[in-house]
């Protein structure tokens, strides 16, 4: 069987009513089928995407020691550079190296803060090597939470809700997370680089170099989600399953590590609901609802009503040496 990752062209969703309609039957369809797609014409030239992966490999090139200036064990907030083996997938670690950055926030005071995932809000690490990678990267995350929050609104219309079903979850900000990540290549090739998996919040947008790797599981198969130049590769995650009530499809995926000499880059995009969000479950009509092919939803599943603390649970999960740095004992809720 071929492929079976679809192609979608963002640029309907604007041409024409008609265009439009046709786009979101495409993304209901694909999104509920296989939980991926590639997504064509969203506005963000390959320019600017090879800018990202340039200064990607200008920040992996440096130095041991600059890297480990800012390595993410020196920030409670989860940001900065992990070397291979340093994040946990399922269990085992990954052979990737990342840099990890969410929102340029202030971070609480410990007199403001009652609950733990609240730590999670605070500034990124940055190498003072490359200045210029602090604009060019919020710069990117920006514009990447725009093109997710256009998907976010096309996909409620795919479930016949309005466009702005969800948009209460995303009102103060969405959550977002981005990662520029750097597989080595093995002898073994086919280790590790990202152990199966699905992703915990609503979309993931990961662009990718010209070397293939990631890989999409789709009825018991595994299908290789080659590069396609100037495309995202977009895939649903579980809180978007679980709003859906089952309809749309959280997928399993990896990444496994490229041949020996050959070195692979990518960045990946997570966008979720704000970290203090109560996430509805959508009252689907009843042709959709029957075609779920997801778990249904219990609208009190803590992975709905608390964000913000499953967030905290997976990063810990992934990076136990700066969960046990910064979070040996959990924190009392003091206002529950």
């Amino acid at each position: 069987m071929q492929n079976p990752v679809p192609v979608l062209s963002m640029r309907k969703l604007y041409s024409s009513a008609s265009s439009r309609q046709e786009f979101i039957a495409e993304i209901g369809k694909a999104a509920r089928e296989v939980g991926f797609f590639y997504l064509e014409d969203h506005g963000i030239s390959l320019t600017e995407q090879v800018k990202v992966l340039d200064i990607a490999k200008s920040f992996f090139a440096l130095s041991n020691t600059a890297k480990k200036e800012i390595q993410m064990i020196h920030s409670p907030h989860f940001r900065g550079y992990s070397a291979n083996y340093s994040e946990l997938t399922a269990g085992r670690r990954d052979r990737r190296e990342q840099f990890d950055i969410m929102d340029e926030l202030t971070a609480f005071s410990d007199a403001d803060i009652h609950h733990e995932w609240q730590k999670l809000i605070g500034p990124n690490q940055w190498p003072k090597q490359l200045p210029e990678m602090k604009p060019q990267l919020l710069s990117w995350q920006d514009k990447l939470t725009e093109v997710s929050l256009q998907l976010l609104e096309a996909l409620c219309e795919s479930l016949e809700q309005p466009s702005d079903a969800l948009s209460e979850t995303v009102r103060k900000g969405p959550y977002r997370h981005t990662k520029l990540i750097k597989y080595p290549g093995t002898s073994e090739g086919s280790e590790q680089g990202v152990g199966a998996h699905k992703d915990p919040g609503y979309l993931t947008l990961v662009m990718q170099d010209e070397n293939s790797g990631l890989e999409v599981e789709f009825e018991q198969q595994w299908y290789k989600v080659a590069p396609r130049p100037g495309a995202f590769v977009v895939n649903i995650g579980e809180l978007l399953e679980l709003a859906s009530n089952g309809y749309l499809k959280a997928t399993n995926h990896r990444v496994t590590s490229p041949k020996k000499g050959v070195t692979r880059y990518s960045s990946a995009f997570f966008m979720a609901a704000q970290l203090d969000a109560s996430v509805p479950v959508l009252n689907l009509p009843p042709h959709l609802a029957k075609q779920a092919k997801g778990p249904t939803s219990d609208p009190n599943n803590p992975l709905l009503n608390n964000v913000g603390e499953n967030v905290m649970k997976g990063r810990k999960r992934s990076h136990p040496d700066v969960s046990m740095r910064f979070y040996p004992q959990p924190l009392e809720c003091t206002s529950c």
